[in-house]
């Protein structure tokens, strides 16, 4: 058992095979998969899931925030599984995403939220650019 669906159990979701191969999908993704690659990787594995399965698991999955949608300025959204706290960089040209973590910016969320009479408890970060030539 991984850990993500170890967390699914402990959050009290019912664990079909179906949402088992699903997961297992999203844990060894290297990238940030959309439903419809999600649904490809799954149904390698069982010709008998459905897209709608798909759907409905990674609408749970969100709404229980073990996973993370990303929309990265497309049509469509991105998945992954919310296990550390990082950000990311979107290459325009290629739509690669680079993950990063950065402890002075994280420092400087908390001074901008603390300066702002806030206690920061949740943000995102994505940074769009194009590389350097």
């Amino acid at each position: 058992m991984n850990t993500l669906e170890q967390r699914c159990i402990d959050a009290g979701m019912k664990m079909t095979e179906q949402r088992r191969i699903i997961l297992h999908v999203l844990n060894e993704s290297e990238d940030h998969p959309s439903v419809e690659t999600v649904y490809q990787r799954a149904k390698e594995r069982d010709a008998s899931i459905s897209i709608a399965t798909v759907y409905r698991t990674l609408h749970l999955l969100d709404e229980m925030n073990l996973v993370q949608r990303h929309d990265f300025n497309e049509s469509y959204s991105r998945f992954e599984v919310n296990m550390e706290h990082h950000h990311h960089l979107i290459d325009l040209e290629s739509g690669e995403g680079i993950e990063f973590q950065n402890q002075e910016l994280e420092e400087l969320k908390e001074k901008i939220a603390r300066d702002l009479g806030f206690e920061l408890v949740d943000h995102r970060l994505e940074l769009y650019g194009r590389k350097r030539k």
